[in-house]
């Protein structure tokens, strides 16, 4: 089965990324609670349409992973952490088959 994002799909991708974009910064203030139902319904949306995203902060990276591209913080490559996230890891899932159409975009550091 060839699973090929279209452009419909490219387009969505970017909506994610601008939601996984303010989720961020709305976590920093105390509006989180007033719009996660909004955040939980455009997710549920999402998710309907084979559409969805992992935040992979808190994981550990070394260079065997695919579904991430890091930047390493610090002086050692050993041991490492994901400990921001620039962008999410989104999957396209059809027919019980999934795919990533975006690797996620880290910023790795040693623990």
């Amino acid at each position: 089965m060839d699973i090929s994002p279209t452009s419909a799909t490219q387009s969505l991708v970017q909506m994610i990324n601008q939601l996984f974009d303010m989720e961020k910064k709305l976590a920093k203030t105390e509006q989180t609670k007033t719009v996660s139902r909004n955040f939980r319904r455009m997710k549920q949306i999402l998710d309907d349409l084979g559409l969805s995203w992992h935040d992979p902060i808190g994981e550990y990276f070394d260079e065997t992973r695919t579904d991430c591209e890091a930047s390493i913080s610090g002086e050692s490559a050993e041991n490492l952490v994901i400990i921001e996230v620039i962008k999410p890891i989104i999957r396209l899932n059809i027919d019980g088959f999934t795919q990533i159409i975006q690797r996620g975009v880290v910023i790795a550091e040693s623990k």
